[in-house]
């Protein structure tokens, strides 16, 4: 003998399709997303500027923070809904593209005032954290424009 249950006034039906979306972790941002927080957070520990007596970490100044928009960038990657993870790529990758711009106008200035042009340049550091800002912009405008 078997029993069917009637739903009640308050309960939703649920189908497959109800149930594969909410259990949906990823978007059409997501890989994006991921692969520029890693550009930009393993950016961050690396040089940022090379000179003859070596090399500048990343991590003994602004790469800190560089560091901590690259994890929420990976974090909004595992967000399923498209308007979080819309702020959680549009935030990083525009705030690390202005650190990135700064410390390069830094590094111009720093050559002008000591005359001493080619001496310091962008390490591998600073130009991975720039391509990851430049991926997770990329990524918000594209998770901007789809429905």
């Amino acid at each position: 003998m078997t029993t069917t249950r009637q739903p009640t006034a308050g309960s939703r039906p649920t189908s497959a399709a109800t149930g594969r979306r909410s259990a949906q972790i990823v978007h059409s941002g997501s890989a994006g997303m991921l692969l520029g927080g890693l550009l930009t957070a393993v950016g961050s520990v690396l040089p940022w500027v090379a000179t003859p007596a070596g090399s500048l970490s990343g991590t003994a100044g602004a790469g800190l923070w560089t560091l901590c928009a690259g994890v929420m960038a990976i974090a909004g990657a595992l967000i399923p809904r498209r308007r979080i993870a819309l702020v959680h790529a549009a935030v990083p990758g525009f705030a690390v593209a202005a650190i990135v711009v700064w410390q390069l106008a830094r590094l111009a200035q720093l050559s002008a005032m000591t005359d001493s042009w080619g001496k310091l340049l962008p390490g591998i550091g600073l130009v991975m954290a720039a391509g990851g800002s430049v991926v997770l912009i990329r990524v918000a405008v594209r998770l901007r424009h789809t429905p």
